[in-house]
């Protein structure tokens, strides 16, 4: 989401020239374009009055590093200054609280509460913990049924009315049915609305009366802009807010909202929601997103999601079949769908450092497209085939074109690459393979 502010900032910290010194001249020239790509990002203004302060202060008369060129020295002080602002990362805390542990979701209609909320017991759940969800948005249609659903799919208890009781009423029998049944942790979906009322804000206030949550998550959309600080501010002024979860991180917003709610507020983010996926849901890290901001990658992320999606016995069982060059195209096929389930690899180039500079020069649909064709004409093989690709002869190479609904080039192609990518690991088997700089393979 915060792709068109990267950018704007990276050409900017690129103008900065190779002197030993940061001139005064040389920070309010890329203080102006820090404060026009700040803006432009949705960042309320109060917000990039004091960011550009702080950052000015320290930037003006600043040694460089000798490791670090000026423009490298601008980006490590607004980098430093970024988290300062994204504030410390949030955890959930239930200290003090009364099992079960109550998380009441709050915010506007259309944020994204419900699935929210699913996501939130599915990470609660691999926490270890017991989650327990309550359906008590009574206005918003099919919003009770959307719940009952997610909650079986994920196979999470949960406590519903229908739409006929108060929302309060349904919250305080709701939570005392997972104290019965046990639960740790109870995640309440209340009502939203398309914008803040008095009736709203009452009725929330008194299902945090009724119910005494450890937490109360402002759960936003990202792609709000300046709005999502009057929100925020709202909700927090009435109702008292402990901490936020922002959704829809991967869509088409400024990022803005991110940067300028918690510096507002002053409540942590504690998670961020992307997609429908209910595996889209990732503890907040301010370190992490600062750096994305900046195009300098999120590795730890990109670990994290590699962890999830791959299990360490087949890794190692893979490792064994590269390093014996007994890697078949079914191997290829398995691992290939497992990248996939990490999520789009736009998001995953965003983490790797510097990628984020060739994203113009790539075209991502293509590439989804050209994994998915992939994926066809490997599906398309017969078991057999995909061990052993020698035996594709011509006849064979034209039915798995017709299955896969590609051309007999593509399939060729297929099998080239394959080919050799085992030459490659088998050259790295032995320690033939050229590496960069002169040098050669692994030892031994």
């Amino acid at each position: 989401m915060f792709e068109s502010l990267t950018n704007r900032l990276q050409e900017t910290f690129d103008r900065l020239g190779s002197a030993g010194r940061l001139t005064e001249k040389d920070v309010d020239v890329v203080m102006r374009e820090v404060r026009m790509a700040l803006l432009e990002a949705d960042v309320a203004l109060p917000v990039v009055k004091d960011f550009i302060k702080r950052v000015k202060e320290r930037a003006i008369g600043a040694e460089v590093l000798k490791s670090l060129k000026p423009g490298q020295m601008v980006v490590k002080i607004v980098h430093e200054e970024l988290i300062d602002t994204l504030g410390e990362p949030g955890r959930l805390s239930f200290s003090g609280s009364t099992k079960p542990h109550v998380i009441m979701l709050i915010g506007l209609q259309g944020a994204g509460k419900t699935t929210t909320a699913a996501k939130l017991a599915t990470y609660l759940r691999r926490d270890g913990r017991s989650p327990f969800m309550i359906a008590a948005d009574t206005y918003r249609p099919a919003a009770v049924d959307q719940l009952v659903t997610l909650a079986k799919q994920i196979n999470v208890p949960y406590y519903e009315e229908g739409v006929s009781a108060r929302p309060v009423d349904i919250a305080t029998r709701g939570v005392k049915a997972a104290k019965d049944a046990d639960a740790s942790v109870v995640i309440i979906d209340t009502a939203g609305r398309l914008q803040i009322n008095d009736d709203l804000m009452t009725e929330l206030e008194q299902i945090k009366q009724r119910t005494n949550p450890a937490e109360v998550l402002l759960v936003a959309d990202s792609m709000t802009g300046q709005e999502a600080v009057n929100i925020a501010q709202g909700f927090n002024e009435r109702v008292g807010i402990t901490g936020l979860i922002l959704t829809k991180v991967d869509g088409d917003a400024r990022g803005g909202a991110a940067i300028s709610m918690r510096a507002v507020t002053g409540m942590p983010i504690k998670f961020l929601a992307t997609g429908e996926k209910l595996d889209g849901f990732e503890v907040f890290h301010p370190d992490r997103l600062a750096s994305r901001i900046l195009g300098m990658g999120d590795v730890m992320s990109l670990i994290e999601k590699a962890e999830a999606s791959f299990d360490e016995e087949e890794a190692m069982k893979l490792q064994k079949k590269l390093m014996q060059n007994d890697f078949t195209l079914q191997d290829f096929l398995d691992q290939l769908r497992k990248v996939r389930t990490m999520g789009p690899l736009g998001q995953l180039m965003n983490m790797i450092p510097g990628m984020n500079r060739l994203q113009d020069q790539i075209n991502q649909e293509d590439m989804e497209r050209n994994l998915k064709k992939v994926e066809a004409i490997i599906c398309s093989m017969t078991p057999a085939e995909r061990i052993n690709p020698k035996v594709l002869d011509a006849s064979r190479k034209k039915r798995i074109a017709q299955g896969s609904g590609v051309q007999v080039s593509d399939v060729n192609q297929v099998i080239k690459q394959f080919r050799d990518m085992k030459k490659m690991m088998n050259q790295i088997r032995k320690g033939r393979f050229n590496l960069p700089g002169g040098m050669r393979g692994f030892p031994g």
